[in-house]
């Protein structure tokens, strides 16, 4: 577990790794524009305590805007998963809601239910709602924070030279359409 003053020295590391992963991910992904990338991340983890038991709104003011940045360039919505205490709802644009016809749902995310990813995104989207399930694109799971339940079936590992940030565990995902058929079925 990391002290106070390390977590304020490893906050540029973090930063300079969460862009190289970014950078990786967005080149491997192949999203599409108005198609949805979720977002699960354990602050905690990334400063390495467990998830859910130290939840950092510097790590979040850290990783949150230049993800935010990067889906505004790529044309694509950013959801933002929250933890079990809000049943893993999700923070979305009001446009990806509307887009998508999802049904809104009334919770707001705080520091201990929700974590600060989402008290972070619920600050900086232009028109935030609450979504229980959504169909994601493609997905980063910073901590193991289980971001499946919001991937469209069929989820392929996106593997990159980043295994983990700070204390915490990467692991990304893209999805693709089932191949369906028999024996003579073609693929494009």
């Amino acid at each position: 577990m990391l002290e106070d003053k390390q977590i304020k020295e490893s906050l540029q590391e973090i930063a300079r790794t969460w862009n190289e992963v970014l950078d990786a991910f967005f080149l491997k992904a192949g999203l599409q524009s108005r198609q949805i990338l979720v977002l699960g991340c354990s602050t905690s983890e990334v400063i390495g305590h467990h998830i859910g038991q130290g939840s950092s709104l510097e790590v979040a003011e850290v990783l949150l805007p230049p993800l935010l940045d990067r889906a505004k360039q790529e044309g694509v919505f950013l959801a933002v998963q929250g933890c079990e205490h809000i049943n893993r709802a999700l923070v979305l644009e009001r446009a990806c809601v509307e887009h998508y016809r999802l049904e809104e749902v009334t919770v707001l995310p705080a520091l201990h239910a929700g974590g600060a990813m989402t008290v972070k995104a619920w600050e900086s989207f232009s028109s935030p709602v609450m979504v229980e399930r959504i169909q994601g694109h493609a997905g980063i799971d910073v901590g193991d924070t289980f971001i499946g339940m919001h991937l469209r079936p069929v989820v392929i590992p996106i593997r990159i030279h980043v295994k983990e940030l700070g204390q915490a565990h990467l692991t990304m995902a893209r999805t693709r359409p089932r191949l369906i058929g028999g024996p003579r079925a073609a693929y494009a």
